[in-house]
């Protein structure tokens, strides 16, 4: 058994299939510095991570296959699932061996698992574009919070500099306890060192809410209150349509 260790990073990963190609020896495992090693392996290599390694790898895979299925490479990436990383070492490689491109043969199963991946992943960001609730601070600055399932929140800041370039946002990630931070000119990842308490909840205390704030969501949720149809009221179909999970950061569902 071989094992790569590497900095968990998707540059570090390219790396990685970089070195294996050189050192035309492949990994069956790769873990990060600080995760135990098995009982049992038969050689260990530290991978170091280089942006030309990296560079070379990603623009080989360029002629191997379509725009559409780097994409799809990195946003199942952002999904952090277990050995996420060893199913896409595995894709990389039989891409970059095969004759032909191996986008289209779901036959494979390591084609066909990266499509699954892919598709929660695009549906989770959707779910945080269609229930993210801004709240407006004191200081003119709109805050929401989420807790997405997967690390989705690169690929819905392309929407928010598009939906609300004439505001300022935070928009952060409670379970990744990061986020990002628009000035109406660019936005930068922002991480705190020091969290106050609406960075635990995603709720902001009313002493830091815009003077308007509460009043709009009082608006918010007679409105949503008036547009529901009792007799067609069905939980079961509600909560298939908006999870459950999204609730406790929506203004109507307080």
């Amino acid at each position: 058994m071989i094992i790569f260790i590497y900095d968990k990073t998707f540059e570090g990963l390219l790396t990685a299939v970089f070195d294996a190609y050189v050192r035309h020896s492949f990994p069956d495992v790769l873990l990060a510095k600080d995760e135990p090693l098995p009982l049992f392996y038969d050689e260990v290599v530290t991978i170091y991570t280089d942006d030309t390694k990296a560079d070379r790898v990603w623009k080989g895979l360029r002629k191997k296959i379509s725009e559409m299925s780097l994409s799809i490479l990195t946003v199942s990436w952002l999904s952090e699932l277990p050995e996420v990383d060893m199913l896409l070492f595995r894709y990389i490689r039989k891409a970059i061996d095969a004759p032909n491109t191996i986008e289209f043969n779901l036959g494979d199963p390591d084609v066909l698992s990266v499509s699954k991946i892919w598709k929660k992943v695009s549906n989770e960001r959707l779910h945080i574009i269609q229930f993210l609730r801004f709240q407006k601070a004191a200081d003119g600055t709109f805050f929401a919070a989420v807790e997405p399932l997967y690390n989705v929140l690169p690929l819905v800041i392309p929407y928010l500099q598009d939906r609300f370039a004439d505001q300022k946002w935070l928009f952060y990630d409670l379970k990744r306890e990061y986020g990002y931070y628009y000035d109406l000119k660019e936005v930068s990842e922002v991480r705190f060192e020091e969290k106050q308490a609406h960075l635990l909840s995603g709720l902001l205390s009313e002493d830091l809410m815009d003077e308007n704030e509460k009043l709009f969501q009082r608006l918010w949720k007679e409105y949503f209150k008036t547009i529901a149809i009792k007799e067609r009221v069905n939980p079961r179909l509600h909560r298939q349509n908006m999870p459950a999970r999204f609730w406790k950061y929506m203004t109507e569902k307080q």
